[in-house]
């Protein structure tokens, strides 16, 4: 059973940086992609950023430039970190993995979230 576990949301005031981390554990044969989603009170969930197993990146544009997505070296572990942080950021921020959990499987995963705020 493979589970990802978000970390290190909270308050921070507009302007400020924050981190976010998730771990994968478990079975994991190899990750394909790992991501970064949110979902705002009200809204549908919408991607952040990804990040894929040759190290390439995609952001939203509404992030671009201010918040970098990358990868633990000797874990199966993504990072978010954040700076320039705006009201409108202020969601629950989900850790997605696409991998395989075992040979001949390819499935998505998700973290439970963790809530980010920034005030204004």
């Amino acid at each position: 059973q493979v589970q990802l576990v978000e970390s290190g949301g909270g308050l921070v005031q507009a302007g400020g940086s924050l981190s976010l981390s998730c771990a994968a554990s478990g079975s994991i044969f190899a990750i394909y992609a790992m991501a970064w989603y949110r979902q705002a009170p009200g809204k549908q969930r919408e991607l952040v950023a990804t990040i894929a197993s040759g190290d390439s990146t995609n952001y939203a544009d509404s992030v671009k430039g201010r918040f970098t997505i990358s990868r633990g070296n000797a874990s199966p572990t993504v990072y978010l970190h954040m700076n320039s942080l705006k009201p409108e950021d202020t969601a629950v921020y989900y850790c997605n993995a696409d991998l395989r959990p075992a040979v001949g499987q390819r499935m998505d995963y998700w973290g439970k979230g963790t809530l980010v705020t920034v005030s204004s």
